[in-house]
């Protein structure tokens, strides 16, 4: 599968190292800001994350203007909109995001509400509606997973409706991503599993969605190749620095993956069931990975074959579809020594989705922006089959 146009962009500013967190205010005064609004929530201060980013301000030009800190699991409109308050209140000149998804993805949507000058952020949800130079905005991750430190997304929720809505503009990147492995530390077992495979899921839907490129097929194999030689030991031994900092550049690698290439029915179907029953990003995509890869093994089993070598340790004998098999075993490998070490659930029952909820979920996925690019055209009963045989 190859395109015969493609396009490829990422301008974000990636520091990664122990120590890179001090390399924060230095940043700042490049852009021309001096005063920043620190996005993160309650687990990451209480985590003393926080901390680390006061030591790095300590004797620079610049500072911190204000701190919120109850950034909820899924950000929503509501609280972009207080954020935003904040920032004009506490007269910011930046917005630093200090967590996981749902923190960055709450400052990028500060960041619209702030640069766009308004109160209604569902004015701008879709593809490219953004128009003005946003404001200097840097990243922080606290887990390893969304890769949004490196992405033009942003999935935020619309209270009032009770949906997940998907934001996607050039504009979105963050200015500058710091990977400090110190900021990963203090993840649980649990987290550190889904958080990888949601890096896992990045990876593996960008190599084989339709938008795939060789410049995102190498980054793809790049993030896989980590996350297969690290994550497991991260759950295991939350303390080893190098294989944190590896994972966090998995995710960052396959952030810049799937921006390009984009992802298809296994996200599609995780967004619609966080958004329904509020099931984190991660756990919804550690479940519906292997069952979205068999969906598309039609239409891609040799694209999925040609990972084989990576999963496998080898290359595997027989056809496409059994190399591409052998792929998808692999990954519920994975999967079963992750629930064993960390308790991660790999059905959706055991993640508390009510079967009953099941149609609702799919009628939400299958407008997903996501389907537009999985291999396999998504329906309302192809998607219920899927979940029917995740739960």
């Amino acid at each position: 599968m190859s395109n015969d146009l493609f396009e490829f962009f990422c301008p974000v500013k990636v520091i990664s190292g122990l120590q890179a967190l001090a390399n924060l205010p230095h940043e700042m005064d490049q852009l021309g800001a001096h005063r920043a609004l620190i996005v993160t929530d309650k687990g990451v201060v209480g985590a003393g994350l926080i901390k680390h980013v006061e030591a790095a301000f300590e004797g620079a030009g610049c500072e911190i203007g204000r701190i919120f800190d109850e950034t909820p699991p899924d950000s929503s409109n509501v609280v972009v909109n207080q954020v935003a308050a904040l920032y004009r209140e506490s007269k910011c000149d930046c917005i630093v995001a200090v967590g996981g998804g749902s923190c960055i993805d709450t400052a990028k949507g500060v960041n619209i509400v702030i640069t766009e000058e308004t109160d209604d952020l569902m004015k701008f949800r879709g593809a490219e509606r953004l128009k003005k130079q946003m404001r200097p905005m840097f990243v922080v991750p606290t887990t390893a997973g969304t890769g949004s430190e490196v992405t033009l997304v942003a999935v935020i929720s619309n209270v009032q409706a009770g949906v997940k809505m998907a934001f996607t503009s050039d504009r979105l990147y963050p200015n500058v991503a710091i990977l400090d492995p110190r900021m990963t530390l203090t993840m649980p077992p649990k987290i550190t599993a889904a958080t990888g495979m949601d890096a896992l899921t990045h990876a593996c839907e960008a190599y084989y969605c339709l938008q795939k490129n060789p410049i995102s097929d190498s980054l793809a194999i790049t993030a896989i190749k980590l996350t297969l030689a690290n994550l497991a030991t991260c759950v295991e031994n939350g303390s080893n620095e190098r294989a944190r900092l590896s994972m966090a550049e998995a995710s960052l690698i396959a952030g810049m993956a799937f921006s390009n290439s984009m992802v298809g029915i296994v996200h599609a179907i995780a967004h619609a069931t966080g958004g329904v029953c509020h099931v984190p990003h991660g756990i919804a995509n550690a479940i519906l990975l292997p069952f979205g890869m068999e969906y598309n093994l039609g239409k891609s089993a040799g694209v999925i074959a040609e990972l084989a070598p990576y999963f496998c340790g080898r290359d595997i004998p027989g056809s496409d579809e059994d190399r591409a098999r052998a792929v998808i075993q692999a990954v519920r490998d994975l999967g079963a020594k992750l629930n064993k070490l960390s308790g991660m659930p790999l059905r959706l029952r055991d993640a508390g989705v009510p079967e009953d909820k099941l149609a609702d979920i799919a009628k939400v996925a299958v407008n997903d922006g996501a389907t537009v690019y999985n291999p396999e055209e998504v329906t309302f009963d192809e998607a219920l089959g899927v979940l029917r045989r995740a739960y």
